[in-house]
């Protein structure tokens, strides 16, 4: 004997539609992103409709606000950026003009501290008993051995925020430190273990997290100019 069955699978009314959200009013609110999709009626005929057009054109402008509000920081982000390249690059060039070993130092601590804007910036040599050509001239500090590879952990670089400055890297200037960049030097397979640090009073100047590409790149600089200067290998 024959008996017919329901179809369960035939296509959505739009009184089906109509019917399940008059029974799940709560159905937008719990997916917001439907707004996106769904066409308001062009005549506002009751309250509902206004509410619901209302909603839409908040989100709307949520959203404008939101894009807008990312477009400006990456037009910050992009300011700054090119604005640390321009200070890179004209610390590399300074680096390179200078007509002596001395002047080389002086650009070190005096010259690229202005132009990348921080208090403070040394080179800090280890001793291993062989004297190290220059390497007591003015704006080079000498630790013990072992102390850098220490300091470092074996990192090339080492950013740090809200601190206080260690004596041994920035003698009497150390009191203004509140935060550093400590970049390790590679000048020769011959000379003992060096970092370039800098250091700045505002306390969020360098912090974990941020980029070291660029000031990686004047550490390079600095070997190779230091090689240059003492005449010796890498």
């Amino acid at each position: 004997m024959m008996t017919s069955t329901k179809q369960t699978n035939s296509p959505l009314t739009e009184a089906d539609v109509k019917d399940w959200l008059s029974k799940n009013p709560g159905f937008l609110e719990k997916h917001p992103d439907m707004c996106e999709i769904l066409l308001p009626p062009k005549d506002n005929k009751g309250k509902g409709i206004a509410d619901f057009q209302h909603y839409m054109v908040q989100r709307l402008k949520k959203d404008k606000e939101a894009i807008t509000e990312t477009t400006r920081d990456l037009i910050e982000v992009s300011r700054i950026n090119m604005n640390s390249v321009t200070r890179i690059q004209e610390a590399a060039l300074r680096l390179l003009e200078a007509r002596n070993f001395i002047e080389f130092v002086q650009a070190i601590t005096m010259d690229i501290a202005t132009i990348l804007d921080v208090d403070v910036a040394m080179m800090v040599i280890e001793t291993n008993g062989q004297d190290v050509p220059n390497m007591h001239a003015s704006g080079i500090r000498v630790v013990p051995s072992g102390t850098i590879n220490q300091w470092m952990q074996g990192h090339q670089v080492i950013l740090q925020s809200d601190i206080q400055g260690t004596e041994a890297i920035y003698g009497g200037a150390a009191r203004l430190v509140r935060s550093q960049a400590v970049l390790r030097v590679d000048i020769s397979m011959k000379t003992p273990p060096a970092v370039l640090c800098f250091g700045s009073r505002d306390p969020e100047m360098f912090r974990d997290g941020q980029g070291t590409e660029l000031i990686g790149f004047l550490a390079r600089v600095v070997e190779r100019c230091f090689r240059l200067w003492l005449d010796i290998p890498a």
